[in-house]
């Protein structure tokens, strides 16, 4: 009689003892990804505090950083709390984004330290950018380790592929100009340039309305007329010099959080309306300065921040907006064409994203704006090979300025760049309207489309 074999029962438990051990791998590796993830949060979120709140931009107080401070402090340690127990495909969508923001957030302190070397809160932002990379490369491994694997394999490497490049165009369109917005609003112009203004000039300071010094030079005006050349002091000294030789007093100074001045940078200028108000009232006070003839010239962001400082204030008595374009979602919905909409997304997460990390709102759009300059004249000047913005939305600004206005599109010439492409009629054009509209008895300003009497 043959006896049962009592071996029979060991695969099994075989079996059981193999899925447990594979578990115990699995549990083991979730738990050393929560502890690098945990890690790389803390060292981004430490920088947060310091940035925000601890050590901020001369000039600002923590109060000014409760928005761009807690909002983001509040996703980093709430994700850090439930990570373990999301789903793979979740936590290293997770980690992949907030790595993003690390070496983003980094950009700030590798830019100032290479520039002037590190000091205040550059030591945590340096400390992000290889937290930041800790998380990308969790991400990475994350999606490995818990790719499916179970499936028919045409399927499988088809939705890995829709998924590759769902992520990409995301990330594209939406994660990375909401995340370049931090950038925007934490870096600027470091150092102040070398002058070459071709003449004698002074270093002055003023205080905006809001409590900031800013910091700058002045051309001593020989002809009681006075016009501020915007922003910074660097791609203004051309104008400046210009003006300087034509006996113009003239104002450059570094916009808040640029250089010199407190306050925290905006690569859009926010709020860069209030500058040239203080830059306005300080010329104002010159001895040498008649408060009837104060013009101004704006490049690029200077012109859409000038637009917007002349639209609300009435010192100015003439405005010069040169390569003026999109500054947020406003602008954009404003361009002419069926292609703007294929923008309008990546504007969306732009604007979101320059809005938390500002602590300011969009202000309102400068085609609604430049209504309000009249009777200030304003001349609006683009290049003929500008940027797509301020090529599509400069003739709309015009149509939607009052009278007196003008108009001239610069042959040859790219962004901010009619002084070098037509040098004697940009100074021909732009020195006679600024000779008109601030004359001693004043000028009705009517001029013809392209800037001509």
């Amino acid at each position: 009689m043959t006896v049962p074999s009592q071996a029979s029962p060991l695969p099994v438990e075989q079996g059981r003892e193999g899925r447990a051990r594979t578990a115990a791998v699995r549990l083991a590796a979730v738990g050393a990804e929560t502890v690098l993830f945990g890690i790389g949060v803390c060292l981004v979120a430490v920088h947060v505090v310091d940035d925000s709140f601890l050590q901020p931009q001369p000039g600002t107080s923590a109060t000014d950083h409760l928005v761009s401070g807690l909002v983001p402090l509040a996703i980093l340690l709430g994700l850090a709390a439930i990570y373990r127990r999301l789903r793979g495909g979740l936590r290293a969508t997770i980690a992949l984004s907030l790595g993003l923001f690390g070496v983003v957030a980094g950009i700030e302190a590798a830019y100032y330290t290479y520039k002037s070397g590190p000091s205040g809160d550059d030591y945590t932002g340096l400390a992000a950018i290889p937290a930041g990379i800790v998380l990308l490369a969790v991400a990475a491994v994350t999606l490995w380790r818990t790719r499916r694997r179970d499936d028919a394999l045409l399927w499988r490497y088809t939705r890995r592929s829709l998924l590759v490049v769902g992520a990409v165009v995301a990330t594209y369109i939406l994660g990375l100009p909401f995340l370049l917005g931090y950038a925007l609003t934490h870096t600027a112009r470091a150092v102040v340039p070398a002058a070459h203004l071709g003449t004698a000039y002074q270093d002055v300071s003023f205080t905006t309305a809001d409590g900031l010094r800013l910091k700058g030079w002045y051309v001593p005006s020989r002809n009681r007329a006075a016009v501020i050349s915007f922003p910074g002091r660097a791609g203004s000294q051309r104008p400046a010099r210009m003006l300087a030789r034509h006996g113009y007093g003239v104002l450059l100074f570094d916009r808040r959080g640029e250089g010199e001045s407190e306050g925290d940078p905006n690569a859009f200028g926010w709020a860069g309306a209030r500058d040239l108000k203080a830059g306005l009232a300080f010329l104002q006070r010159r001895p040498d300065v008649d408060r009837r003839r104060i013009g101004a010239i704006g490049l690029s962001v200077g012109g859409e921040m000038l637009l917007e400082a002349a639209a609300e204030s009435g010192g100015l008595n003439a405005v010069v907006s040169e390569g003026a374009g999109e500054r947020s979602i406003h602008e954009y919905l404003d361009m002419t064409g069926r292609d703007k909409w294929l923008q309008i997304p990546t504007s969306v997460a732009l604007t979101a994203g320059t809005a938390l990390f500002s602590n300011h709102l969009p202000p309102p759009s400068l085609k609604d704006l430049v209504g309000r300059i009249a009777p200030t004249p304003v001349f609006f000047i683009y290049g003929e090979h500008g940027q797509d913005g301020e090529r599509n939305l400069n003739p709309t600004y015009y149509a939607a300025a009052g009278r007196p206005k003008a108009i001239w599109e610069v042959p040859g010439s790219g962004h901010v760049g009619g002084i070098e492409a037509q040098p004697k009629e940009y100074e021909r054009r732009v020195v006679g309207f600024f000779d008109r509209a601030l004359s001693r008895g004043g000028d009705d300003g009517t001029q013809s489309r392209d800037g001509r009497r």
